[in-house]
């Protein structure tokens, strides 16, 4: 529904921010703890070490695992803890593991191992007689991150060893690397009557979903069915019927051959050019043409003609062809391997079972967060519940097990870790991470740069423009060449390990390289940005008004702002002159609303403790996705304001920030990336002249009431309502909000 209906925002940021240095080998997680490791084939190794330019390493995508039966709950209680409770209707209960014998595969043997490490080392030897090469370095011992320099760029979000015990929003922290949603995750201390229950919350990407699958333990012989949502190609009936894609690929690829080879174009090459050109105008001619027909055979005349220039005038190579196709979305049906209860040697035990969420309380009168360690709440789809030994455990929820369209889509990708009952364990909950073969540092100031223009890419919708694409390419590039350099160094180290040990090692140089070339990323990623956006330079765009790529805190979460506005706030202002963004809470209690300080979304709300039926469309949001954002309108200024409302009458305070989309109407709040729905917008100044009454602006997790984004007037319904809250606010020593007195914020319209 519109904004009256929601005063909620979206799931948990994303990921963790570490302060320690992760252990150069597997930390020892007792017998019963696999240690995080992965299978390489030991030709991939080989090529990796013998520093073939066109190798690869890229995580084993084992595509996801599922079952049948519900998993065990988050974790085993530890000795002492008070035994699970019997769940109530609502509750997710505590599952038995159940015994399953699936065969392993065959590991690889480490004489083949350290053979390709030797061969590796003979040729580096040769190369480096000098005494520079690795092959000189003799130690024999695996480097780690405690000989490396020390990084002078402090880390953006200390990690606190025990996150304040109770505090509903948690602790905001930031983690190097792009394995997380806005690189955020969120400590949160629960109370309970065993002592803090410390959890670690993270939206995993999409794009990291695959490292995280490869860390679990599955079968290779037991496959289960999923329905997944896929974007495809799909050419025209026009096309198939006319088979201009064969044509025209026939032609070019015969033209291809003779450049490459240098030779004469053949006879038999000018005809298939002829062949596919006919066939195109012939097209072309034809009456009747849909936009997208004619936009088909202007693809394939194109490339014609270039085949045609080629073929007249030689030179290089053409640009790889592929076919015309229009991207259409599809739900197939796919097998994926499924958990097994007894993990392989380096993985982590994993079992699949019905999705759920904490079942957290959040005291009215305190605003302090409790849980159990036991009770969750059901969820409609699936996720993973994780053993990661010595009483530590994680939930799962992937996006490959979590068809689109029949689960709640709002949870795709949320991870939680959990430490064992006690307070003190905020560094190791994001040490942990990298048992799940994700990135575990501290993000540093050049890496929140990456974020931030990453950020203004999608905002500014600058994906599409010159160079962008070539930018991103480069990037990841980069991050090759660092991993093969970092293996050429550590060659030598490698030999003699054990088969977990180097398959640990090779993991961790990915995870390292992913975190050193990052800065020489954001300089390719700051380049390419200016250019999109009519700068001189990189150096010109970092030096402009409103460039800020320092995180914002806002209530229990980390924003990011768009230059396009911060530096060009007169202008914003100007374009929302007359014009003010609201929210309706209706009769919600104002009172306990900023008692937590902060508008969340459903999803924060649900980790927070806050109960269900807030809003008035929970359930459909979390379906479309917006259940991961909090809800605001654009509406002419109000003189006076309805009850249970906020207004916010300069609207350049929320438009800077990076997170937000919106729609002339009400759309549930359908989240751009389950697809793209007519008249979505990024831009501010189209926003502005946004008219239609149920419109809507999604914000990211929510708003922070108390700090930069508080409202500039806050209507309660009634006289002995404001009263109330000031009251609140007085006891609390909240004298002033957005730079005014409480007492000119807060009114009342009865």
């Amino acid at each position: 529904m519109g904004t009256n209906s929601k005063s909620s925002h979206e799931s948990y940021a994303v990921s963790p921010t570490v302060s320690t240095e992760a252990p150069p080998t597997p930390p020892d997680l007792g017998a019963t703890a696999p240690k995080p490791v992965m299978e390489i084939d030991p030709a991939l190794l080989e090529s990796m070490l013998l520093l073939d330019s066109s190798s690869e390493m890229p995580l084993t995508d084992q595509g996801g695992a599922l079952t049948t039966d519900d998993g065990p709950a988050v974790g085993v209680p530890a000795a002492g803890e008070m035994p699970a409770a019997e769940p109530a209707d609502d509750e997710v209960p505590v599952a038995e593991t159940a015994e399953t014998s699936s065969p392993a595969p065959e590991p690889v043997k480490t004489d083949e191992l350290e053979e390709a490490a030797l061969a590796a080392v003979e040729t580096e030897s040769d190369e480096g007689a000098d005494g520079t090469g690795a092959g000189a370095a003799g130690t024999g011992e695996v480097q780690s991150a405690e000989e490396e320099p020390e990084d002078t760029d402090p880390p953006l979000t200390p990690v606190p060893e025990a996150p304040p015990a109770g505090v509903a929003v948690g602790t905001p922290i930031l983690v190097g690397g792009e394995d997380f949603l806005n690189s955020q995750a969120a400590l949160v201390s629960y109370l309970s009557p065993d002592g803090p229950r410390e959890v670690l919350l993270a939206h995993v990407s999409e794009d990291a979903e695959g490292k995280l699958l490869d860390a679990l333990s599955v079968s290779g012989t037991k496959m289960v069915d999923v329905q997944v949502e896929e974007q495809v190609k799909e050419r025209l009936e026009l096309d198939k019927k006319a088979q201009l894609a064969e044509l025209v690929t026939a032609a070019t690829t015969s033209v291809q051959h003779k450049l490459k080879g240098g030779g004469p174009m053949s006879e038999a090459s000018i005809q298939k050019h002829q062949k596919a050109l006919d066939a195109v105008n012939a097209v072309l001619a034809s009456p009747g043409l849909t936009d997208d027909e004619k936009a088909m055979a202007q693809y394939y005349l194109d490339q014609v003609n270039t085949v045609g220039e080629k073929i007249q005038n030689g030179g290089a190579p053409m640009a790889h062809f592929d076919p015309h196709g229009q991207l259409v979305t599809k739900t197939v049906t796919k097998q994926i391997p499924a958990p097994t209860d007894e993990p392989e040697p380096g993985t982590l035990a994993a079992q699949l079972r019905n999705a759920s969420r904490i079942k957290a309380k959040l005291d009215a009168q305190s605003g302090e967060t409790s849980w159990d360690g036991k009770s969750r709440s059901k969820a409609k789809g699936k996720e993973y519940a994780i053993d990661l030994g010595d009483g530590w455990s994680a939930v799962y929820r992937p996006y490959a097990a979590n068809d689109p369209h029949n689960t709640e889509f709002s949870m795709r990708g949320q991870l939680e870790v959990h430490a064992p009952v006690g307070a003190g364990h905020g560094k190791q909950l994001v040490d942990r991470l990298e048992q799940l073969h994700l990135v575990n540092a501290p993000m540093t100031a050049a890496e929140g740069e990456w974020t931030y223009l990453s950020n203004n890419v999608t905002a500014q919708n600058l994906a599409g423009a010159p160079g962008m694409k070539a930018a991103f390419a480069e990037a990841k590039g980069l991050e090759d060449l660092q991993v093969q350099e970092i293996v050429h160094q550590r060659a030598e180290s490698l030999i003699g390990l054990g088969e977990d040990e180097l398959h640990y090692q090779v993991k961790r140089i990915q995870l390292e390289a992913a975190q050193k070339v990052l800065p020489k990323k954001v300089k390719v990623l700051r380049e390419a940005v200016a250019k999109a956006t009519g700068f001189a330079s990189g150096d010109a765009l970092a030096a402009s008004a409103g460039y800020d790529p320092t995180p914002a805190t806002s209530g229990g979460w980390l924003t990011w702002s768009r230059f396009d506005v911060t530096g060009k706030s007169a202008q914003i202002k100007e374009a929302f002159k007359g014009r003010s963004l609201t929210h309706s809470i209706g009769g919600g209690d104002m009172v306990a609303l900023f008692g937590t300080g902060v508008l969340a979304s459903t999803e924060k709300r649900a980790v927070m403790g806050i109960s269900s039926g807030v809003g008035m469309s929970e359930q459909q949001d979390k379906y479309t996705g917006g259940a991961n954002s909090v809800f605001i309108r654009v509406a002419n200024t109000p003189k006076s304001g309805h009850g249970g409302q906020l207004i916010w009458d300069d609207p350049s305070v929320l438009m800077r920030r990076s997170d937000y989309y919106a729609y002339n109407g009400d759309k549930f709040g359908v989240s751009p990336d389950k697809k793209k729905s007519a008249g979505l917008t990024r831009d501010p100044l189209k926003i502005a002249t946004h008219s239609a009454s149920n419109n809507e602006i999604m914000f990211r997790d929510g708003l922070d009431l108390l700090g930069a984004e508080a409202p500039s007037r806050i209507v309660c319904n009634y006289a002995h309502q404001r009263t109330a809250l000031l009251e609140s606010f007085k006891a609390r020593g909240i004298t002033h909000l957005g730079g005014k007195p409480v007492e000119d914020v807060v009114k009342s319209s009865h």
